[in-house]
């Protein structure tokens, strides 16, 4: 179930993708959410330099794994634009972190980039409870989705 405040928090999510993108990176973007309710930490993807484990999702973990205690991260809820490739999915389960809120797919990003031609990944596309377990996993939200959808058109477009 996708709250108010979920929502927003995703929508947040999409604006740091758009930035992202906007600074000529893959468009994905995530926000840390405390108990609380307050936002920890929110990151894009850097990884236009070549370092392709540069994901917003796994420094999440990372920051996590440094600033949090483990009953904190695991009470804390993660906000992603897309859903957490195996790479962030493992990095989330490692660290312990709590809930999981995706605007948009794995499955939705694949069907959308092989419709638009371009090489699937080397990295097997798996839900992230093919990945971790006992983890509490809400998506896809589909208008939030489609302004995911959008983000990669636009970045398929310029880079053909």
């Amino acid at each position: 179930m996708i709250s108010k405040t979920d929502f927003e928090h995703l929508r947040r999510c999409v604006e740091l993708a758009e930035t992202a993108l906007e600074k000529g990176d893959e468009p994905f973007g995530s926000v840390l959410v405390s108990a609380a309710g307050e936002v920890l930490f929110e990151d894009h993807n850097h990884v236009a330099g070549g370092d392709h484990t540069q994901h917003p999702e796994f420094a999440i973990a990372r920051w996590s794994a440094n600033n949090l205690s483990l009953e904190e991260r695991n009470e804390a809820t993660v906000y992603t634009s897309g859903e957490h490739c195996p790479m962030c999915a493992a990095a989330h389960g490692w660290v312990g972190l709590g809930r999981i809120v995706y605007a948009s797919s794995s499955e939705q990003l694949a069907g959308w980039l092989s419709k638009m031609g371009v090489a699937p990944s080397r990295v097997r596309n798996l839900a992230i409870e093919d990945v971790i377990k006992d983890v509490a996993v809400d998506g896809p939200v589909p208008e939030l989705a489609e302004r995911v959808h959008e983000l990669h058109r636009r970045l398929y477009a310029t880079s053909r």
